[in-house]
């Protein structure tokens, strides 16, 4: 092999191609020391792991927002201490959203039968922002809000196990959530969601937010009758992506905002932030703003009220 040509075979491959490497059996003490170094290095993180600290139960008891995550394999949980003081103020254009996941909410809180959520549709329509205004609504009433990422979602039966008996009512929060097809966390939320042996506690919901309907990915050739290789019954394959989101008993989707839509949360903000500005001007700059950001949703809405109020702001000072 040409000088500069590497082959991997272990350490000795990294000066394979010198000349004093020739004598191979030399170099085998160095393959002796890697891999005692990765035995090493694994032990020491499974002591790291054993001496992780175990989530205290009480955090749920005395923070109304937490966020879980998962850390070297294990539950970790902590205080969110500014939650998104966003209210239903702030949201137009689905107002029919709106009053579907209050309603669903004040049954989950008064202890009535009740469904999980998912709220689905493009980006920037408000989905989050519901979710996280009912905490805002209803924390006052004893609703308690648990944030939790695709990937502490393998903890999820831990986190139900935590919470089941508990007077508080909590909303499990997942935000843009997807997942691919070989993931383990899908299986747990499943689980949870309903199918498991073990019931779903009653003082616990899921609310989920995401850009996909069905929340996995889907492909072309699910939909082609005729295949030339892969799965022998592919509609098996496309009920069991489904089967993840009908698990959810109440499904709203979000729609994409018209440019009406659009100026009227702009000038809802503009009155709830006592901008004084001439509507004609207040419009034509907005859309101006949506054209260059290629996007009439409300996030550009927020994204151009911020700018409006810190220019109008600085020039006061």
């Amino acid at each position: 092999m040409p000088l500069g040509e590497y082959a991997w075979s272990g350490p000795a491959a990294l000066i394979k191609g010198f000349p004093f490497a020739d004598n191979r059996n030399e170099l085998k003490p160095m393959d002796d020391i890697l891999t005692q170094l990765v035995s090493l290095n694994a032990s020491l993180q499974r002591l790291a792991d054993s001496l992780a600290p175990a989530t205290d139960p009480a955090v749920f008891r005395e923070f109304e927002a937490c966020r879980v995550s998962s850390r070297n394999g294990a539950l970790m949980a902590r205080q969110i201490d500014l939650p998104d003081p966003i209210t239903f103020e702030e949201l137009r254009g689905i107002d029919d959203i709106i009053a579907g996941l209050r309603g669903n909410t004040e049954q989950f809180i008064a202890g009535l039968p009740c469904n999980n959520v998912l709220l689905y549709g493009p980006r920037g329509t408000g989905k989050s922002s519901a979710v996280k205004a009912l905490f805002n609504e209803y924390s006052g009433s004893g609703l308690r809000m648990i944030e939790m990422q695709r990937d502490a979602l393998v903890h999820i039966l831990e986190v139900a196990e935590i919470l089941a008996g508990r007077k508080e009512k909590f909303i499990i929060y997942c935000d843009d959530l997807s997942f691919e097809e070989d993931e383990r966390s899908y299986r747990q939320i499943k689980t949870v969601l309903e199918g498991g042996l073990e019931i779903r506690p009653s003082n616990m919901l899921i609310y989920a937010t995401s850009n996909r309907r069905h929340l996995m990915p889907e492909k072309t050739a699910e939909n082609v009758p005729v295949f030339d290789g892969g799965e022998l019954h592919p509609g098996e394959a496309v009920e069991e992506k489904l089967s993840l989101s009908d698990r959810f008993g109440i499904r709203f989707g979000f729609p994409h905002f018209v440019a009406e839509t659009y100026l009227e949360i702009i000038e809802n903000y503009a009155s709830l932030k006592k901008i004084r500005m001439n509507r004609k001007q207040l419009r034509n700059e907005a859309m101006q703003w949506a054209l260059s950001h290629g996007s009439y949703s409300g996030r550009t809405a927020r994204q151009f009220i911020d700018d409006l109020e810190g220019r109008i702001r600085i020039r006061r000072r």
